[in-house]
């Protein structure tokens, strides 16, 4: 009897084992989403077809006094600006899943060309994900820096803000939270903080006005732990709204 018990559990165990080797196997949701990505980044990497209509548009009529540009990955993209900024002249430039890689190609286009007042930047959730491939925070810190120069260069003011926190709080985050380690981010706000201080522009600290007493996003400004809500987009915009005014009074 104890023989077959053996056996039993020699083969329970190499069950689990062969399950525990096909689920590693598994591609992530991450990976599926990187596959989907390919055609897309060999034909057009900074995605610059996806204003070009937009802006040639906006670029045959005088710019309004005060435009701003919000510049950034899918936490702009997704951002309603004519509901959180009514009557304001506020264009949206964000795509979704973008790394500072990306962004710094498109500066020109998408913010330059449209002779803003002042460029609102919020980058590098992606960069530390490694969206389009891995990148050292130093090199993330460049591409901040390269961007801000460019923007100083034409007269635009620069309102840098702070990565957002994330949360594993629901099972859709859980990723999200994984590929997003917090000394990272932690790291290139401290950097961000440090240049707007020593360079004259202006830091926009989302990340301390999103985050709960364990240091993460709070649970109920996002589902997916990366993306905020309408709740959370409502405490985003007033802070946007002092950093611009800011920048305007430098």
């Amino acid at each position: 009897m104890c023989r077959f018990k053996t056996i039993a559990y020699a083969l329970t165990l190499v069950a689990a084992t062969a399950l525990s080797a096909q689920q590693a196997d598994k591609p992530s949701s991450f990976d599926e989403w990187r596959k989907s990505r390919v055609n897309t980044y060999m034909n057009d990497f900074a995605e610059l077809e996806r204003y070009r209509s937009a802006n040639t548009a906006l670029q045959s009529v005088k710019p309004e006094i005060g435009r701003v540009v919000f510049f950034g990955d899918s936490i702009t993209d997704f951002w309603k600006l004519d509901e959180a900024f009514p009557g304001k002249p506020y264009v949206n430039r964000g795509i979704s899943g973008q790394t500072t890689p990306q962004m710094l190609i498109r500066f020109r286009p998408d913010v330059i060309d449209l002779k803003p007042a002042v460029v609102v930047i919020l980058a590098g959730t992606n960069d530390i994900a490694a969206n389009t491939g891995p990148m050292t925070i130093e090199e993330t810190e460049a591409n901040y820096a390269s961007i801000a120069e460019l923007a100083r260069a034409h007269d635009i003011k620069l309102v840098f803000s702070s990565i957002l926190p994330v949360h594993n709080y629901t099972p859709e985050a859980q990723e999200f939270f994984a590929s997003r380690p917090r000394e990272k981010v932690l790291a290139l706000n401290r950097w961000l903080q440090d240049y707007c201080a020593k360079n004259g522009c202006v830091y926009l600290d989302y990340f301390s006005a999103l985050t709960d007493q364990k240091g993460l996003l709070k649970k109920e400004l996002a589902e997916d732990g990366l993306h905020p809500n309408a709740a959370g987009y409502k405490i985003m915009a007033p802070l946007a709204e002092a950093a611009i005014q800011k920048a305007l009074s430098k």
